[in-house]
């Protein structure tokens, strides 16, 4: 799905491997905080900014914003930490594009020094209806060629990821530009009200872990 936003880039070292990875919440910038990332899958470039695939952006943009944070633009991606109580936690909205999000998962990982275990991944998903929440600890890729990269960067489908419904009201071959367009005034009218209840579980799985994140909010 979506090869046509594919773009070269030079990959990075090989993914982690999980033999070596720290223990959960051992990451951090020595500062003795555990850190998490957060990642919001997405595409970069204006055409794009208010789109459906972008929901990964949106989500981690209103964690940013309810922290106070400003983004800066680093390798692979547009970067900031929020800290949540005793938690730390690194956003990012990789610049890969959509289609190579796995370079940019697993750089910051690395450089970070944060565990597999640590790692949350958001993204849009046809299959729900619009607004939908769905926490899972991991799984399928569901036909969503960001995750299908960071899996393939990894090695393993285990890792937490967060998916954001858009619904899939569009007629036959018309998939890429339905993900591609914008919203409808009905999904704009609850569209802050659905990013605070995400925002709200993405910090609930920071300091709860994500069963109870699960639990309470899979179903909102």
């Amino acid at each position: 799905m979506f090869n046509f936003l594919k773009k070269l880039l030079h990959p990075s070292a090989e993914a982690p491997s999980s033999a070596n990875e720290p223990s959960p919440q051992s990451g951090g910038d020595g500062g003795g905080l555990p850190m998490f990332l957060i990642v919001g899958l997405g595409n970069i470039g204006p055409e794009y900014a208010d789109t459906r695939h972008n929901m990964g952006f949106k989500v981690v943009d209103r964690l940013a914003a309810d922290a106070g944070a400003t983004w800066q633009d680093k390798r692979y991606g547009f970067v900031t930490t929020i800290r949540v109580k005793n938690q730390q936690l690194l956003l990012l909205k990789p610049s890969t594009y959509m289609n190579l999000s796995g370079n940019a998962v697993r750089y910051w990982m690395n450089e970070k020094k944060i565990p597999r275990e640590n790692l949350l991944v958001i993204s849009d998903d046809l299959a729900l209806p619009f607004g939908t929440l769905r926490l899972k600890p991991g799984g399928s890729e569901g036909g969503h060629n960001g995750l299908r990269h960071i899996t393939q960067i990894l090695g393993t489908n285990q890792y937490a990821r967060l998916r954001f419904g858009i619904g899939n009201d569009f007629a036959r071959g018309g998939q890429v530009d339905f993900v591609l367009g914008g919203f409808l005034p009905e999904e704009k009218q609850i569209m802050d009200e659905r990013l605070g209840v995400f925002a709200d579980c993405v910090r609930t799985y920071a300091l709860e872990g994500i069963q109870r994140a699960m639990n309470k909010f899979n179903g909102k």
